[in-house]
This record gives structure tokens, C-alpha cells and sequence, in this order.
């Protein structure tokens, strides 16, 4: 059986990391020392057993050193792999799991290759006792060869389990099992026999979707405004002043967020920022109600904050008008 070619781009992470012994699956991060892309490639060298894996130099650092203008530079690179290395079957992409759950719905919705992208971290370093780096690095590599995997937008990979990036998040600080999610559950699951699937995304996905970032050197500033009992509009206010250009709203479940809050959001809307609703919860869809309606919020739907930040930073790229706005968040 031929095994599949594989773009393996390397930004860093806990999957990449080295600590001081077997037992360091704490403190490895002090040491400083991360693979790249080849290195790791070395680290873990039964991964070719399951696919032929290109490596490809990113980065080597950890995910919460990872943001905006790092996406923008990784969707330029899936074309710029797809281009250069022929016959190539999919693209994986090393992640520490910090942010990694954010930079695969930005990938999800914004890389045009017909390839499947695969992002793929670990919660222990390489170098722990019981590590699941190295089998979660040859999963990814056999989701990311699967034919079955193209269209289904940027994908990730741990624990076995193969999960859409509009819906997994990190549930856990430390546990194996950290990234669910929550509403719908995985898509798959990478077995010892094989891939396993058992449902496909609906919503529109990479090329199907309206937003071309790659001619683009920066983002639109979007914010998210946590609430809390007693939370004024301090927060409102100071992200405005700091330029952004939109904002999203964490608040209680359903959606609903402190008077004083509320107020300062009401007034921030007014003025043209828009704001999307979501909430703290963990799951669960934004109830639209006609008060949210007529205060003036988007509808963020089941997104959490940190996803909705994402897909209002993309929807400021094509539009501002509020009506726009609310298609582009109920067809993603």
C-alpha cells in the first residue's frame, strides 16, 4: 500500500518540547528546548512507517507566542506547500494546546488547499514517560492522508479522537483526554485498523467560504469582555480606546450579562462597534432574544468567546453592516 505524502509544518508546542528526565511533564517549559519540524521528525522516526512526511521549518515556540500574524503566515504556507512539494496528500501542523483549538477555526475557515490540514499537539513533552506525542503525531498524519478528510475544514487530532475546529476546545490543563467537543462530540476516531468516521460539519468550511486573507498583512482588533458579578463597563471602554473594532461578550448563560455591562455595551453598539453574544458556559447556543435582537448584539450562536473573536475578526474583513454580520456568524 502506498503511504500518503505528508507537509508536516512545525510551530512548537508541547508536542516538540524536551524536558529534563521521563518525570518532567511539568516544568519542561523552563528548559527552552522545542524541536522544529525536523527535528521532531528525528525525535519520532516510526511516524514514517505510516506515511512519507516532508519536514517543513515554521517555528519552535510555545502556542500562546502564537496569534493573528502568525495565522495569516500559515494559511500563506499551506498554499506555499502545496505548490513546491508534488503530490502531496495533506498537511499537519504541530501546535502547543494552549491556542490551538483558535488557530484551527482560523485555518478552518480561511485556508483554500484542497488538502486536509491536521493540527496536532500533545500534553506532555516528548521526552515524558507515557508521552502522547509520538502516537498523536502518526495519527495526524494518517487523518491528514485520508481522502475521507478533505472538505471537513482544518481538523484536530488527540487522544484517538478526530475533531471538527468550530466545535473542540481544551476542557482540561493536564489531562490526556483535554480536547472535546462539548455540543456534538468528535467526528472520528484514528484507531489502531483504522479511521474511523462517523459524521461530517455542516457549516461552510476553506473554500467555500468568503473570506480570502491572504493578501491581508493584518487583522481588524476584536476584544472579548468577560463578565462577572458586579462588571461594570471598564473593560468596554478600554478596548475601545485601544482601537477595536468589535467586541464579543462572554457572558452568563445564557448570554446575559450585568446591567452596567449591559449599558456600556448598548452604547458601544450604538456608536458602530458591533458586539457579538456569547457566553462563559462551555456549550450550549446564545438565545436571541428579542431583547438581545433589539439591544443591537450579533448572534454568536454555540461559539464560544474565543471563537466568535475569530469568525467577527473575519467578518470585519468583508463587511460592517450589522444584518452582514449576523449571516456570515449564522452560516459558519
Amino acid at each position: 500500500m502506498t503511504k500518503p505524502k505528508i507537509a508536516l509544518i512545525g510551530t512548537g508546542g508541547t508536542i516538540g518540547s524536551l524536558g529534563r528526565g521521563p518525570f518532567d511533564i511539568a516544568d519542561y517549559a523552563t528548559l527552552g528546548k522545542v524541536m522544529d519540524a525536523e527535528q521532531l521528525l528525528a525525535y519520532w522516526p516510526q511516524v514514517h512507517e505510516v506515511a512519507e512526511v516532508v519536514a517543513v521549518k515554521y517555528a519552535a515556540v510555545p502556542s500562546t507566542a502564537l496569534g493573528p500574524k502568525e495565522w495569516l503566515e500559515l494559511v500563506r504556507l499551506c498554499d506555499q506547500v502545496v505548490a513546491e512539494i508534488p503530490n502531496l496528500d495533506g498537511i499537519v501542523i504541530t501546535h502547543g494546546t494552549a491556542t490551538l483549538e483558535e488557530t484551527a477555526y482560523f485555518l478552518s475557515l480561511t485556508v483554500k488547499v484542497e488538502v486536509p490540514v491536521v493540527l496536532v499537539g500533545a500534553q506532555r513533552p516528548s521526552s515524558g514517560l507515557s508521552s502522547d506525542a509520538g502516537m498523536n503525531l502518526a495519527n495526524a498524519c494518517r487523518v491528514a492522508g485520508d481522502k475521507r478528510a478533505r472538505g471537513l475544514g482544518a481538523l484536530v487530532l488527540l487522544n484517538d479522537e478526530i475533531h471538527a475546529a468550530r466545535e473542540v476546545t481544551k476542557t482540561s490543563t493536564s489531562r490526556l483526554q483535554t480536547f472535546r467537543s462539548p455540543d456534538f462530540g468528535c467526528l472520528g476516531h484514528a484507531d489502531a485498523d483504522a479511521i474511523a468516521w462517523y459524521r461530517r460539519p455542516l457549516r461552510k468550511l476553506g473554500r467555500e467560504t468568503e473570506f480570502d486573507v491572504r493578501g491581508l498583512a493584518t487583522l481588524p482588533r476584536v476584544d472579548i469582555v468577560y463578565c462577572y458579578a458586579g462588571a461594570d463597563g471598564a473593560a468596554v471602554e478600554a478596548f475601545i480606546a485601544a482601537g477595536a473594532q468589535g467586541l464579543v461578550s462572554a457572558g452568563f448563560a445564557p448570554s446575559f450579562v450585568t446591567p452596567a455591562l449591559g449599558e456600556a455595551m448598548t452604547a458601544a453598539m450604538a456608536a458602530g462597534t458591533p458586539i457579538a453574544a456569547s457566553t462563559r458556559a462551555g456549550s450550549g447556543r446564545m438565545f436571541y432574544t428579542t431583547r438581545m435582537q433589539e439591544a443591537g448584539f450579533l448572534n454568536a450562536d454555540n461559539l464560544n468567546p474565543q471563537k466568535a473573536r475569530i469568525l467577527l475578526m473575519l467578518g470585519l474583513t468583508v463587511t460592517k453592516d450589522r444584518a452582514e454580520l449576523n449571516r456570515i456568524f449564522a452560516e459558519y
